[in-house]
């Protein structure tokens, strides 16, 4: 059995996303954007929320060029579910 295990490069992206989000959640967890996609330049701590991450992601790389982004679902432990139900985030 092959176990896989994150580079220590997409491990601190993990944690700078996940601490900008705990400082900007209660602005972004509100009943409008439950559900939505917070798309998120952990360099800078810009931001911005949409159905679909596309044009998030793109509007924040006209901003930041080359940048590096990270995407949450507001409200939800994970972005998608594959073959199951997303579960709300405590």
């Amino acid at each position: 059995m092959t176990t896989h295990s994150l580079s220590p490069a997409v491990s601190i992206l993990g944690e700078r996303a996940q601490e900008l989000y705990q400082r900007i959640r209660p602005q972004v967890e509100t009943p409008d954007n439950i559900g939505k996609l917070i798309v998120m330049d952990v360099e800078s701590g810009d931001y911005e929320i949409d159905n679909t991450g596309i044009e998030t992601s793109r509007r924040l790389q006209q901003r930041h060029p080359g940048s590096t982004l990270y995407a949450l679902r507001i409200g939800f432990q994970a972005v998608e579910a594959l073959g199951g139900i997303l579960e709300h985030s405590d």
